[in-house]
């Protein structure tokens, strides 16, 4: 299976959330709206992973100040600044047919690369439980649960630093 990882396009929406609804509750799932935003707002840093012309899996979040991502960061896109410090990861969805493939850890190493290159000092998400030893076996630090409720749910922060000299928030 080859997997080609691109900008997302404003014709890869319906296949997106397609995705989109099926790795998210309700609750926690970006509205159409607000992914077409995203897609217009912030190109270079949403990815979407194709086998094919088919969308199989994406990732996309903004640049941003912070080392924690903050509930507005859901509502409201605004286009990448260049002094941000850190990406962000608001989602990371695969597929249910093509789950298990290492297609979400080829858009998490493809989202690295691209924050690199834009010279940002780590990348920054929240997850539920069940997801920090995925993310922490792709070099993430589990920071501990996070500010949010988004969705009525407890996250954690997790932090992949992107130069070696940023340390974990703890001094660790």
């Amino acid at each position: 299976m080859t997997i080609t990882i691109n900008s997302a396009q404003p014709q890869d929406l319906t296949a997106i959330m397609t995705i989109e609804n099926a790795g998210f509750s309700a609750d926690e799932a970006a509205t159409d709206a607000s992914m077409a935003e995203r897609i217009r707002q912030i190109p270079d840093t949403f990815l979407v992973a194709k086998q094919g012309a088919t969308v199989v899996g994406y990732i996309v979040g903004p640049a941003f100040d912070q080392r924690y991502l903050t509930d507005a960061l859901f509502e409201k896109t605004t286009p990448n600044t260049a002094g941000d410090a850190y990406q962000t990861v608001l989602s990371l969805a695969v597929s249910p047919d093509h789950r298990g493939a290492g297609i979400a850890g080829k858009l998490l190493t493809a989202l690295a690369q691209v924050a690199q290159m834009q010279q940002r000092q780590a990348i920054t998400l929240t997850c539920l439980k069940r997801l920090v030893p995925f993310y922490e076996s792709h070099g993430y630090i589990n920071e501990g649960v996070s500010a949010s409720a988004h969705a009525g749910e407890t996250w954690y922060n997790l932090v992949l630093p992107l130069t070696d000299d940023l340390q974990s928030h703890d001094g660790n």
